[in-house]
């Protein structure tokens, strides 16, 4: 098990000089495929936009580069845990949690802590230091989607909440199940901006319009202390928010997003490097340097843990990562589905 949810996994990515803004091109948007439109799912016209964040906190998520997606689907909602439910009645499917851990990583630890089990936000009982995040997060025996919290939670009034507690290979398998793919990171954020190109936010550049929280997010002292002044301390009900400019919900904010790319903290230099780089589909392997043995895939949008005390990656722009094989319970993921001129590769 790997340091999943922690700031050296999501959040410290260093600081760096800030790049000059990416005009992009303007480019007609792709029309809406013929036939019967995806049930469930949304179209996205595709085109041009910038890419990263100039966040002076997000080095991984610079420089701001000019990028181009062609349509595609992308489903509305995260998939919930009434939707994965389905998925593994009808397959008998059994998620990386549930299953006894193995692999060399495991290598000298005690057969009897080898058992199914997952990552949980644990909060302490007061005021602790950032720099250890063992100090919140805890490997829970018998967590997986089904007990998110461990044995003793269960999902009774959470079938519309986002499924959690899915490495990245549980979401492969249900998009492939359900005829999709997990989203690229380009296509995602492009998503995520319901058209709204170089803002902070999927709704624009003001954190608390009108004095509202239009994410679910951390509030009050983190870790230890959350207040819900937006109504929830854990997930919440897929469409509680308002929806971005595309008609998406919960693209900033409630649970992060496996996406397609491996990670790497500096692939966005090298895309930089195009005047505008088509259909980017992540690099051919994963580097991360805060755990450089450790291949880690981009997770993106945020959760119901992001704090400006901590985290403040639920803005489109920025990235997050995780190992492929851990799951946590603020980890969900989303599909997409390639349009008539969309992209071809599956997950």
């Amino acid at each position: 098990m790997h340091s999943a949810g922690a700031q050296s996994q999501h959040c410290d990515m260093g600081i760096s000089a800030a790049r000059a803004a990416v005009i992009p091109a303007s480019v007609a948007p792709a029309p809406k495929p013929n036939g019967a439109p995806q049930r469930g799912m949304v179209w996205i016209p595709g085109g041009e936009f910038s890419m990263g964040s100039d966040h002076p906190d997000m080095a991984d998520a610079r420089p701001v580069h000019a990028v181009h997606v062609d349509g595609f689907w992308i489903d509305e909602t995260d998939v919930t845990n009434a939707q994965f439910a389905k998925f593994v009645q009808a397959t008998h499917y059994v998620t990386v949690a549930e299953r006894k851990p193995s692999g060399p990583e495991f290598k000298g630890v005690p057969p009897e802590k080898l058992v199914p089990g997952s990552v949980v936000f644990t909060p302490p009982s007061g005021p602790t230091a950032l720099d250890n995040v063992a100090n919140w997060w805890a490997w829970v025996p018998g967590a997986n989607w089904r007990h998110p919290q461990g044995p003793g939670s269960d999902l009774r009034g959470r079938e519309d909440h986002p499924v959690v507690q899915v490495a990245w290979e549980d979401a492969v398998a249900y998009a492939r199940w359900a005829g999709k793919r997990l989203p690229t990171e380009a296509e995602w954020e492009f998503a995520a901006r319901g058209g709204l190109d170089r803002q902070t936010y999927t709704w624009g550049s003001e954190l608390k319009p009108s004095g509202k929280w239009l994410a679910n997010t951390f509030q009050g002292h983190f870790p230890d202390r959350n207040t819900a002044e937006d109504g929830y301390t854990g997930t919440s009900p897929v469409r509680t928010f308002a929806a971005n400019g595309y008609g998406l919900y919960d693209m900033a904010g409630n649970v992060w997003q496996w996406c397609s790319d491996w990670y790497r903290a500096d692939y966005y230099e090298q895309l930089s490097k195009a005047r505008v780089t088509s259909n980017p589909q992540g690099p051919a392997d994963s580097f991360d340097p805060d755990e450089p043995g450790v291949a880690k895939r981009v997770q993106k949008g945020g959760s119901f843990l992001c704090s400006d005390q901590y985290c403040t990656r639920y803005m489109p722009g920025s990235r997050g990562k995780g190992e492929p094989r851990t799951s946590t319970n603020h980890a969900g993921f989303r599909c997409v589905r390639s349009g008539s001129a969309g992209l071809r590769r599956a997950s």
